[in-house]
């Protein structure tokens, strides 16, 4: 298991399934992830070249890439929260790169199931917003450096 589980049998499967695809990853076994998914299944992930896969030819696109560039996945379970069809996990990810780039960011993958198969699985990760709201934030920050009122780490 990648970190404590609670007493719930019902979450207690689902966190096992989540646990078992994350591990499956890991090992870079693309059947064994693609195993955890049902066939309409839908993965948003802004990582990937295509964000949002659906179904599981694209889902098997999507992760044949990531796999392909990565020479060691990596996750560490920091959270969960779960119930008998859904649920957030909290990851600390650790990927190395083809090459030895390491990435290294907290983040948070929501996902949905149905009958023993991932349905949803969507990843945030800890990214300024884009756009005017992102520059807009940006220079916030810059300012606040400069003037020393605020003490901002990053």
């Amino acid at each position: 298991m990648l970190a404590t589980r609670g007493g719930n049998e019902v979450a207690d499967s689902v966190r096992e399934m989540i646990d078992g695809m994350l591990q499956a990853f890991m090992n870079r076994d693309l059947e064994g992830v693609l195993a955890y998914f049902a066939d309409e299944a839908v993965i948003f992930d802004p990582h990937y070249p295509a964000p949002k896969m659906k179904g599981k030819a694209a889902i098997r696109q999507g992760l044949a890439w990531a796999l392909g560039n990565m020479e060691r996945p990596g996750f560490t379970v920091r959270h969960f929260w779960g119930s008998e069809a859904s649920g957030v996990i909290e990851t600390e990810t650790n990927h190395v790169f083809k090459g030895g780039m390491r990435a290294r960011f907290d983040q948070v993958f929501v996902f949905e199931t149905r009958d023993g198969r991932i349905t949803r699985l969507q990843a945030y990760g800890p990214y300024s917003p884009g756009g005017i709201a992102g520059l807009l934030a940006r220079l916030t920050r810059w300012s606040w450096k400069l003037t020393g009122k605020v003490q901002v780490s990053g």
